[in-house]
């Protein structure tokens, strides 16, 4: 059961609405909870169940190439995704104490390396989320390939209470 947060009038405040979870595409369980930490699973942008744009992160225009600012606000679908996770675990948003870490993949061109301002996006979004309480740890890395040719992939550790 779910219930409604100050934190969920704070995402409608800024315009967005937490998805249904996306259900896994593989063996695996979108979020687990272990002591006082959610730990999510690499999350996709999916929006209603599909992948809105696939590819490697370049700056160069071509096929199968996304570029940097798209990405960007992928990674800020994967982390509003994470947060439905978080949510469907937990309940109440306002149960968050912090946004410990996050994790972003991104598909990466051979040439690119502007991994942690694509990942900003998600970082952004935590923070415009909780506040201060979403400032955390990240890692943004590159890697040549994610799972159905996303370009972007966010996981989270967040802690509650």
């Amino acid at each position: 059961m779910t219930t409604s947060s100050s934190l969920d009038d704070r995402i409608a405040e800024l315009g967005l609405t937490l998805p249904e979870v996306a259900a896994p595409v593989a063996a695996y369980a979108p979020a687990v909870v272990s002591g006082k930490y959610v730990y999510t699973a690499g999350q996709l942008p999916f929006i209603d169940g599909a992948l809105p744009a696939t590819g490697v992160v370049s700056e160069t225009e071509g096929e199968n190439h996304v570029s940097p600012a798209r990405a960007q606000e992928l990674a800020a679908r994967c982390a509003l995704n994470a947060v439905a996770a978080v949510k469907a675990q937990i309940g109440d948003l306002d149960r968050v104490v912090r946004v410990v870490k996050v994790t972003g993949f991104v598909a990466s061109a051979p040439d690119f390396y502007g991994q942690p301002g694509v990942i900003d996006g998600a970082s952004t979004l935590l923070g415009d989320i909780f506040g201060e309480a979403g400032r955390h740890a990240r890692s943004a890395v590159g890697v040549s390939v994610l799972p159905l040719n996303s370009p972007v992939e966010v996981e989270l550790i967040v802690e509650f209470s």
